[in-house]
């Protein structure tokens, strides 16, 4: 699924990112990421640092 794949290119890259730039280095479409990051958020895997940017959570 690519919920997985959008926390894997987070974790990789180590600081906050938006949703446009997980998409380019996921190779996902920028819908396709908003979507997984929505089911990433409900279950309390990433957090938003700062606004509009979002890590995996700790």
């Amino acid at each position: 699924m690519s919920a997985e794949k959008v926390l894997e290119v987070m974790k990789a890259a180590g600081r906050p990112m938006k949703a446009g730039e997980i998409a380019a280095a996921a190779g996902l479409d920028k819908r396709e990421v908003d979507k997984a990051m929505n089911v990433l958020k409900k279950e309390g895997k990433i957090v938003s640092p700062v606004r509009c940017a979002w890590e995996p959570a700790k």
